[in-house]
């Protein structure tokens, strides 16, 4: 972590968290594809129930994220006693949330289907799909702690192999029960949750072998010094990760305001694939974050520096690549997903829009990763709102009532761009203050 070259490093680092993310959007995607060859209203049903499955990665994240920055300091300083109570509290917190969620979400699911923006032609659709990941909620929740814990170790690889194996199960389930056994939305669910649960246990298997933390209900300390540090270093990726959830669900509103059904899965399907590809870059910047953390706390900021810039420099590249493909592809790449000229309107304009945008998404967020990473939670946490929450928010409610659907269409667009020039002069300020701390 201290010696090795900081690009070879962050690569070595980076290829098994890249294939993890991938994996992720996978898990993100796989239900949107084969529940688009049953009808338009369940791909919206499904697309309606990202935002209750992006609340429970963004606690998931927020418990992993928190308590792995935490740990990856303490191993960097030499303190094992405190990164093994905080890697063990953060798994015990998400998991009590986790069991939290899936009774009372499933006790008001009427509820919270119709303030999804559920209608009469897709609440069966959105209540099927919407219980069972319900029920899921602590196994997904306990996994994305896992994966989290053991990157910031440095064990990339365990955390691969876990994430894998549940997409396998989940790509194998999907069509076995929604187009063979014909469940519909609940046999995605079906298969979506039977994914993470596999994951679940295959982390928790990874993460008691070689010389990774175990994590041990002896060392679980839910007490303020913990649950501060975990607040701490885990808040942006809450901000982060549950603005998206709100964004879906004004989202999902305004384009079922502007353009019904067909708009709502347009807008979804668009969503999943920019997410796959930004999985890459989120990847990417996960191998940044462990080399981050422990070198700003081993006090090698002169690594941290190399590293932020590496991650900046080829992550813009290889973003221009995909939106590049993405703008001229797009309608093929909305009709593989549901073959309905409506949808295809809708969601192609939306990826053009936000394929001009997308190679900003670079410096953004190893921003963010480098902020949350050196414990700078108000400023991590600002980035990571810019996007989804503090840009966003105006423009889904401002530009639709100017431009119509196309304001929906360009919203995510334009708040990359604003979240841009918010996050440069943040990142800009902490790596100035290091070269002088270095001088």
């Amino acid at each position: 972590m201290t010696e090795t070259p900081v690009p070879k490093l962050i690569t070595s680092l980076a290829v098994p968290t890249i294939i993890s993310m991938l994996v992720t959007g996978i898990y993100n995607t796989a239900d949107t594809y084969f529940v688009g060859k049953i009808s338009t209203e369940a791909t919206a049903a499904v697309g309606l129930v990202f935002t209750v499955m992006a609340l429970i990665q963004a606690i998931g994240f927020f418990c992993g994220h928190g308590s792995g920055n935490y740990l990856s300091r303490m191993l960097g300083a030499g303190n094992l006693k405190e990164a093994n109570e905080t890697a063990a509290t953060g798994f015990a917190l998400a998991l009590l949330i986790g069991t939290a969620v899936a009774v009372l979400g499933n006790l008001k699911a009427e509820s919270l289907a119709i303030m999804l923006g559920a209608g009469e032609s897709t609440m069966g659709d959105t209540l099927a799909y919407m219980r069972i990941i319900l029920l899921g909620a602590p196994f997904m929740m306990g996994q994305f702690v896992i994966n989290n814990q053991l990157r910031f170790q440095g064990s990339a690889i365990y955390s691969m192999i876990g994430l894998m194996c549940g997409a396998v199960v989940n790509i194998f389930l999907d069509p076995l029960l929604i187009l063979t056994f014909h469940l519909g939305t609940m046999g995605a669910a079906i298969a979506t949750v039977s994914g993470q649960v596999i994951s679940f246990f295959v982390l928790l298997a990874g993460s008691m072998r070689g010389e990774n933390i175990r994590l041990l209900p002896s060392n679980v300390h839910l007490n303020a010094h913990y649950l501060k540090e975990i607040i701490n270093g885990g808040i942006p990726s809450l901000f982060r990760q549950g603005l998206a959830a709100i964004a879906t669900l004004l989202l999902n509103h305004a384009a079922g305001r502007l353009g019904g059904d067909a708009a709502i899965a347009g807008m979804s399907v668009t969503t999943r694939i920019l997410m796959m590809m930004a999985s890459a870059l989120i990847g990417f910047g996960q191998g940044f974050q462990p080399v981050c953390s422990y070198n700003y706390g081993a006090g090698l900021k002169t690594r941290v520096r190399e590293g932020f810039y590496f991650c900046v420099r080829y992550g813009t590249l290889f973003l221009i690549v995909l939106s590049t493909i993405s703008f001229i592809h797009a309608p093929a790449i909305i009709g593989w997903f549901r073959d309905d000229p409506k949808v295809i309107e809708t969601g192609t304009v939306a990826l053009r829009a936000q394929a001009l945008s997308l190679p900003l998404l670079a410096t953004t967020t190893m921003v963010n990763m480098m902020l949350q990473s050196m414990g700078k939670g108000v400023k991590a946490s600002i980035t990571a709102s810019a996007r989804n929450g503090i840009f966003f928010v105006p423009m889904i409610l401002l530009l639709p009532s100017l431009f119509g659907l196309f304001g929906v269409q360009i919203a995510q667009a334009v708040a990359d761009v604003l979240s841009l020039l918010l996050a440069v002069p943040l990142g800009v300020s902490e790596l100035v203050k290091m070269r002088e701390d270095v001088k």
